[in-house]
């Protein structure tokens, strides 16, 4: 119990420290995904939706438009300064169906707001694989849904963003070596086991769903020197940046571009599954 409070902590933090160039990557990366997550769950007018690790809100948002203002969306994440930027969006919007709260998603219990049977859909988009204990945690999010409540997740395919991970530990590793040796996402997530469409669709029916649909969502992206800098600084990749003071961190920059050209890196590989379904309740025993 106590490595997962860490582990929440510590990505709180770093994702907290990340906020400033977060949102730098909506346009590209976490809105489309975002967007085809709740295109694809479908909630309606009035419906009640739960969205976990939601971030600033890439999928909450969109969420919000469409259960309009008889639904309710319950945005949850353990970092606050990210959830800021999505109270600032939805007010911009004037949003205000939605909920941005600061909490643990594997404690979070409906409030009473949300009909006794449970919400009537939950998105998890980009995180589900960074929940500690990540397949009884979801079995328990899934929980919170009604019978024939929709379930979505976001997770990157294979292949997706490794080639640019690893020139950015490659080049930090020089300066540190514990960083040289670190596992790719893929390998210290359990990501490895859901980040094919096959593989996917499994997890989601063994977690007590049916109707499972996987779909691709191909988003590949010029690397440019922005974005580049800005996967590195605006995600969990700056988890890498930690103790660095600000020369370092300039001269990580250089090298790190530079390798990326040396490399022949011309694309970024963001491609997603969107994985949805359906909840089915056993029947009750009498």
């Amino acid at each position: 119990m106590a490595d997962a409070v860490d582990e929440t902590a510590r990505l709180a933090s770093t994702f907290d420290d990340a906020s400033g160039d977060f949102d730098r990557l909506t346009p590209t990366i976490w809105g489309p995904a975002g967007q085809a997550l709740i295109f694809q769950l479908g909630p309606g007018p009035g419906a009640t939706v739960l969205d976990v690790c939601c971030g600033a809100g890439a999928s909450a948002l969109p969420a919000a438009a469409a259960v309009g203002p008889t639904g309710r969306v319950h945005a949850v994440d353990v970092a606050d300064d990210l959830l800021e930027l999505g109270r600032l969006v939805a007010a911009e919007r004037a949003l205000q169906n939605i909920d941005f709260v600061c909490a643990d998603a594997t404690t979070w219990e409906p409030p009473s707001a949300v009909p006794e049977d449970g919400y009537d859909a939950l998105a998890v988009s980009y995180g589900v694989f960074l929940l500690p204990r990540m397949d009884a945690t979801f079995d328990r999010l899934v929980g919170l849904v009604r019978h024939g409540g929709r379930v979505g997740v976001t997770v990157w395919r294979a292949g997706a963003m490794e080639e640019i991970s690893a020139t950015l530990f490659d080049v930090v590793g020089l300066r540190n070596p514990a960083v040289a040796g670190r596992p790719s996402l893929r390998d210290r997530t359990p990501l490895h086991t859901i980040d094919l469409p096959r593989t996917l669709e499994a997890w989601l029916a063994a977690a007590g769903t049916h109707s499972v649909e996987v779909r691709t969502l191909s988003n590949l992206l010029p690397a440019t020197d922005e974005l580049c800098w800005a996967l590195v600084t605006g995600s969990g990749l700056r988890a890498v940046l930690a103790g660095l003071d600000a020369d370092a961190v300039a001269a990580v920059r250089a090298e790190f571009l530079a390798a990326v050209t040396e490399r022949g890196i011309h694309t970024i590989d963001a491609t997603t599954l969107v994985g949805t379904a359906t909840v089915r309740r056993p029947p009750a025993t009498v």
